[in-house]
């Protein structure tokens, strides 16, 4: 039986700042308490343009960052100084200050193809809590999330809420590069799960996804209408 997402709340700030202030007190409080509670915490967050804000507002937030593991949701198959790399984001944006000392996780390997990389990158991170504490989405303007990208020529899998945990390729018209990308079952259940979008073009994509269910034209309905988790939705204009 699959499961039915539980609730949906979204919250509204003035400006990408303000967001970016509130959602990085959430998620610092998300981070110490499962530090609290278990010693460590996991983090898994998503590239694009619209985390930077996010991203340096929580690496300025004063938690044990020496216990928190911080990987990507995706990754582009490509090393790890690459400008497009969201490896290089993170490490540029969040890895700094106070979060300096957080171990880092990436899913990019230097293997001869995606495949390869995928399996070792399923490998290093089964190491990482199950389920994740903290997930961070982005959407695309096609509706994609983390890289599940509409008509993706591995969609369906990754989209199945039966396929096992685990880093997987994908490749799509519009993905440019190969992806790395966790499955549908590695983030739907993260303590926090949280979509982050930005501007009004955005907001009215997730209005057009929230009333259809086609996954295949936009997968992150996956998300919105199949999560095990609440989906939290951050927005501001």
């Amino acid at each position: 039986m699959k499961a039915e997402a539980m609730v949906t709340r979204t919250h509204e700030h003035a400006d990408g700042s303000i967001l970016a202030e509130t959602l990085a007190d959430l998620v610092a409080h998300r981070l110490a308490a499962a530090v609290a509670r278990q010693g460590t915490a996991s983090l898994a967050v998503s590239g694009g343009s619209t985390p930077k804000k996010f991203f340096q507002a929580l690496a300025k937030r004063d938690i044990d960052w020496s216990k928190v593991i911080v990987t990507l949701v995706d990754e582009r198959f490509v090393p790890a100084g690459n400008p497009r790399s969201n490896h290089l984001l993170v490490a540029d944006n969040l890895l700094q200050d106070k979060a300096s000392p957080a171990r880092f996780v990436p899913l990019y390997h230097d293997c001869p193809t995606v495949e390869d990389a995928a399996a070792a990158a399923t490998k290093e991170t089964a190491a990482i809590g199950q389920p994740f504490d903290v997930v961070i989405l982005g959407m695309g303007g096609d509706g994609h999330t983390a890289s599940f990208f509409p008509h993706g020529n591995n969609l369906a899998r990754a989209l199945n809420a039966d396929t096992p945990r685990c880093v997987m390729t994908m490749e799509a018209g519009g993905a440019e590069e190969p992806r790395l990308t966790f499955s549908f079952s590695s983030l739907a259940d993260a303590g926090l799960l949280v979509l982050h979008i930005e501007g009004e073009a955005k907001k009215a994509v997730l209005e057009q996804a929230q009333n259809g269910r086609d996954e295949a034209e936009m997968p992150i309905r996956a998300i919105l209408n199949r999560a095990v988790s609440p989906v939290e939705i951050y927005w501001a204009p």
